[in-house]
């Protein structure tokens, strides 16, 4: 199995390019389903679970051709022979469960498995599944597997979700484009994601009001046709790369980056004393060696708030901080999981339910540490670029899932960062 040492040196300088979103991505898939026509997306990622969706799709008689060295995936679903998402495939990644609203919508009726549990908490489906009853979708849960039929189609309806939730959100949606009549979802999620799910959508000739908003407006149609569509930029990974200057010292442009997306995180990033700049480039974020990391207090909420997938590399850069700062997560239980490898580093952390109080040291050191999760491993390569000495991340096949060429895009900046074969 794979690992990444991370040898702490100075100052970070130079050009990181963003990639496509990953979670945009993993969604807009799906919406190939939804039609007969081809839909083609341009600045892919190059990861892991794009290929289990892939896989995924193929299984149900989609065609799915990656481009371009992988950065654009032609896909056609003129021919659905399959409605059965089997759970070998879907326990691999949680967002398998997309393709139930699609098969359904189009189909009539669908088979998914459930995707189980996860590492960072329960994160279950009911939200899913209501949205598709308030739709008239007749479910039955079985043998771990959702069985959902409409045998007259999907019809218009209204869907109050008690939980603001972003995959709930993308599946609603979807079906909801071929529903007959009206559907209208309210406490809809925001995510710069839905708001790209919804302009693909419209390319196909959805007609979709109120992206964006905490109300979603969607006229059915008779059908979707093919389209052409850009994957939104990563904020996730625009995010963790920002924070690597800052954890260092120096200057790092981050090609493609925008700040609209990631305004909460911005601020608090600006209020530990970093410098960012838009430009025509992207995203530039400068910090001072010389010049200590202020404590900042942070607490993961939906969008537009702080997002919850960067709060692991925020602790990361509070263990150096010159005070104490406090962590709240309030979407996921169980997302400290990476608190005792930070504190193998020599980070002080004191973990109580859903809030991380976090002391910063003067310095980590280098240690042997155990990813547990796509955002907790990349937060432990991040701690490792200000240890002194060198730290060894194991089981890191979790990044591959979330991050294209990490060591790559680090090393161009000047971070001492290698992937090594495991014995």
């Amino acid at each position: 199995m794979d690992s990444i040492i991370v040898t702490g040196n100075g100052p970070l300088s130079g050009t990181i390019p963003i990639a496509g979103a990953k979670n945009a991505c993993l969604t807009l898939m799906p919406a190939t389903l939804l039609s007969d026509e081809p839909l083609t997306l341009t600045n892919a990622p190059r990861l892991s679970d794009i290929q289990t969706m892939s896989d995924l799709l193929a299984s149900l008689g989609a065609e799915v051709t990656a481009l371009n060295n992988g950065r654009v995936l032609a896909m056609s679903s003129h021919h659905v022979n399959n409605i059965k998402a089997d759970y070998d495939i879907v326990r691999k990644m949680r967002a398998s469960i997309l393709v139930l609203g699609p098969l359904l919508a189009r189909e009539g009726h669908a088979v998914v498995s459930l995707p189980g549990g996860c590492a960072i908490g329960a994160r279950p489906v009911d939200l899913h599944l209501r949205a598709l009853e308030a739709m008239g979708a007749e479910l039955d849960l079985r043998d771990g597997y959702v069985h959902a039929k409409a045998p007259g189609g999907l019809k218009g309806g209204r869907v109050d979700f008690p939980l603001v939730s972003v995959g709930a959100t993308e599946n609603a949606v979807m079906a909801a484009t071929l529903a007959k009549g009206t559907t209208v979802l309210q406490n809809a999620a925001r995510e710069p994601e839905i708001v790209d799910l919804v302009q693909c959508l419209r390319r196909m000739g959805a007609q979709i009001e109120g992206e964006g908003t905490e109300t979603i407006t969607v006229q059915g149609v008779d059908r979707l046709g093919g389209a052409t569509h850009p994957v939104v930029t990563d904020r996730i990974e625009l995010g963790t790369y920002m924070l690597a200057p800052v954890i260092c010292g120096g200057t790092v442009t981050l090609k493609g980056g925008r700040r609209d997306l990631l305004a909460a995180f911005c601020e608090a990033l600006e209020a530990t004393g970093a410098s960012i700049d838009q430009t025509d480039a992207g995203l530039t974020v400068s910090r001072d060696p010389n010049q200590p990391i202020l404590p900042v207090d942070v607490t993961t909420a939906p969008f537009p708030g702080f997002p919850t997938d960067l709060q692991a590399q925020m602790m990361a850069l509070m263990c150096i901080a010159k005070g104490t700062a406090v962590l709240e997560e309030k979407i996921f239980e169980n997302r400290f999981m990476h608190a005792p490898e930070l504190m193998r580093m020599g980070a002080q952390i004191d973990v109580s339910g859903g809030t991380a109080t976090v002391t910063g040291v003067e310095k980590l050191r280098g240690a042997p540490v155990m990813a547990t999760d796509l955002r907790a491993s990349v937060s432990l390569i991040l701690a490792g670029l200000a240890a002194e000495g060198q730290t060894r991340v194991n089981r890191v096949y979790h990044l591959d899932r979330g991050y294209e060429h990490l060591e790559e895009k680090l090393q161009a900046v000047g971070a001492k960062v290698e992937r090594v074969q495991g014995e």
